[in-house]
């Protein structure tokens, strides 16, 4: 028997994929318990409608990450941070600092978005990647004065 993958099942399909299963394995544990459906025409259509929603879906996501990405490429986020003897800053500005600061320019991006090797507590110009979406990275810079 023929059926359709709705859910991911560890080991046997991922969602949309088509596999020949026993009747028995297929009626009494995969139907039964929401992870397949029967193959026929009807889910067929089902699954494609399914497939181009998500393509448009994907497709409206990716452009909104490209607009946004033009508008974090064009900011400079300044900090303003405590120095001691030799210019030596006292700690350091965070992902969640940089966040924030994005959020008072009306731009939403999340903590785990922001790609930072290392802390940044130096003064000067600092160029911080986001990751808004898989290979479209915008590049935020960051001043730290005193």
């Amino acid at each position: 028997m023929e059926v359709i993958f709705i859910k991911d099942l560890r080991g046997q399909g991922k969602v949309g994929d088509i596999k020949n299963v026993k009747d028995g394995y297929a009626e009494n544990f995969l139907i039964k318990n929401g992870y397949a459906v029967i193959k026929n025409n009807e889910t067929l259509k089902q699954l494609e409608k399914e497939k181009k929603a998500k393509a448009a879906e994907k497709a409206e996501e990716e452009k909104e990450a490209e607009e946004l990405k033009k508008l974090i490429d064009k900011e400079v986020l300044e900090f303003k941070v405590k120095t001691g003897a030799g210019d030596k800053v006292f700690g350091s500005v965070s992902t969640k600092q940089i966040k924030d600061e994005l959020e008072k320019k009306n731009i939403k991006v999340s903590k785990n978005m922001i790609k930072l090797d290392s802390s940044l507590s130096t003064l000067g110009f600092h160029n911080v990647e986001i990751e808004l979406y898989p290979k479209i990275i915008a590049t935020v810079k960051v001043h730290i004065i005193k």
